[in-house]
């Protein structure tokens, strides 16, 4: 059925970016445009676009380095954009970047958006590096406008010159979804769903639980987490540690003694990738996410409205939404030892503790209310 909508063509690597970094994003986008998601892993991005109402086309992509394979999506892609003829292109992920800018230019869609939110180029040396960066570049000159979700990562990006600020924007106080702060809220469970979640892990009333959730891999400060666990559990046996996410063994994998530990101690609850976290937040003290770069996390958002406070690293997105001795505490990357005594401070400074955690909530709630970034985006689009 034809509309007199205009055109928005979104589109991400893998579709778990559409639906996890993007939820609800698209429906709400919908109501103004014929939207449609473009991603790889078929079956998946169905079910994506069924939930947001929106079209959809396949479109197979890796997250590794495959030119071949690569240039094949942008032919295939281009092909489609000179057949639908949107009005907009906005992509999001390093790879869905550079194959949907490059696309969107060879087809004249006249307004083509990139999202920044990470830059997983920034861990790599020699001539990987090099080689990134220059696809960094192409991908942001290909672009007619480029949303950085933090002012730190725009900084990075002209540091790097990527491209000229002129072309760069962060929308409202950063991030690339926002949160919706009704739907993160303990106010949700039970006594009773809380105290069932905490039988089937072994954590009693008496424990200071400490969540991680996200990819288990070396970039997020995983290895740096478990040592330091390992040494608090051993004068504090009352430290239990959630570990929600799933583990990746290809791209960027733990060390040895990681997984050792995360297989083998008992007060590590390594529970796999969750569709709903919430409850898992709900039984915890605080969330520790030492990883070492990000673009704006929706993890420590969502913590803060869970009412948890967090201690993050000293990176772009993490250390805007985390104000020190406010909602939580910043330490320094790769810092196991600093991450330690954080986490011993706030297990046996229970005021200290008391105070982060009154303020978590309400300091994401001012900031990022997931319709001030949405109105946001709206606004950029409805300009043109």
């Amino acid at each position: 059925m034809k509309t007199n909508k205009p055109k928005l063509i979104r589109i991400t690597t893998v579709p778990l970016s559409l639906d996890k970094l993007l939820e609800g994003q698209l429906k709400f986008m919908q109501e103004q445009y014929d939207v449609i998601a473009v991603s790889s892993e078929k079956e998946y991005l169905e079910k994506v676009g069924a939930r947001e109402g929106v079209a959809t086309f396949h479109l197979e992509m890796t997250r590794k380095i495959t030119p071949l394979h690569d240039l094949m999506a942008v032919i295939k892609l281009t092909l489609f954009l000179l057949k639908t003829k949107p009005d907009i292109v906005h992509s999001h992920t390093p790879k869905a970047g550079i194959v949907g800018m490059m696309a969107a230019f060879l087809a004249r869609v006249p307004h083509r958006f990139h999202t920044v939110a990470g830059l997983p180029l920034l861990e790599e040396t020699g001539s990987k590096r090099k080689m990134l960066d220059f696809v960094e570049k192409l991908t942001y000159l290909f672009a007619s406008r480029v949303y950085p979700n933090s002012n730190g990562l725009k900084e990075i990006i002209l540091q790097n010159e990527y491209c000229k600020a002129s072309k760069l924007k962060v929308l409202a106080n950063g991030s690339t979804n926002g949160i919706n702060t009704t739907y993160f809220s303990n106010d949700h469970f039970s006594f009773a769903q809380k105290e069932e979640l905490k039988a089937r892990y072994d954590i009693q009333d008496t424990d200071f639980v400490f969540i991680f959730v996200g990819r288990l891999v070396t970039d997020k400060g995983i290895n740096e987490l478990i040592a330091a666990f390992k040494k608090l559990k051993i004068n504090h046996p009352t430290a239990k540690l959630l570990l929600v996410g799933p583990l990746e063994t290809e791209l960027d994998p733990l060390l040895p003694q990681t997984l050792e530990a995360i297989e083998n101690v008992k007060q590590i609850k390594a529970v796999g990738y969750q569709q709903d976290v919430r409850l898992f937040f709900s039984i915890s003290y605080c969330l520790v996410f030492p990883s070492y770069r990000e673009g704006f996390p929706n993890v420590v958002m969502q913590a803060g409205a869970m009412e948890l406070p967090s201690i993050v690293s000293n990176i772009n997105g993490c250390n805007e939404i985390i104000v020190p001795h406010q909602n939580g505490v910043i330490i320094p990357t790769k810092d196991e030892k600093t991450l330690l005594e954080v986490m011993i401070e706030l297990m046996e400074n229970k005021a200290y503790y008391e105070q982060l955690r009154e303020y978590a909530r309400p300091m994401i709630v001012n900031r990022y209310e997931q319709q001030v970034v949405w109105q946001a985006i709206l606004k950029e689009y409805q300009k043109l």
